[in-house]
Formats: structure tokens, sequence, C-alpha cells
């Protein structure tokens, strides 16, 4: 007997109801940790850029900063 036709209980999908419950298990779990990693990455970028800027602006750039600290130690060096 083949294993198509000892599954008379099985759906549409060919899942016994057992399998079902199995696979939705994990999607669930799946999803929940892709949800969380998605919020933490969204928290964070929003911590460094946020979206809606200020009435100045974004006062401040990764890069100005990098600029003044460099001019900052060379003139402790000098």
């Amino acid at each position: 007997m083949s294993d198509l036709t000892a599954r008379t209980d099985s759906s549409v999908s060919g899942m016994t109801e057992r399998e079902a419950k199995e696979f939705h298990g994990l999607f669930m779990l799946s999803f929940i940790i892709f949800t969380v990693i998605a919020i933490v990455a969204h928290f964070l970028v929003w911590q460094w850029r946020p979206w809606l800027p200020g009435p100045n602006g974004y006062t401040t750039s990764w890069l100005g900063d990098t600029h003044q600290i460099v001019h900052s130690l060379i003139s402790y060096v000098a």
C-alpha cells in the first residue's frame, strides 16, 4: 500500500492534522523571531538617525563628527 492511499484522513494540502499543527507551530515561531529582529533593527536605526528630523534638520553627521575628532587629536599631538 502506498503512502498516499494510507493517508485517507489528509486535507487538501496533503498534510495530516498533526503535520499541519507542527508546521503551524514552526511557522509562527519563525514569524515571531523575524518580527522581533525587525523591531530591534528599526529601533537601532531610529536611534542612529530619527525618521522625522527636528526643526533644524539633521544637525550632525557621522562624517562631521569624525572630522572634528581628528582635528582635536591633531591639535593635541602638534
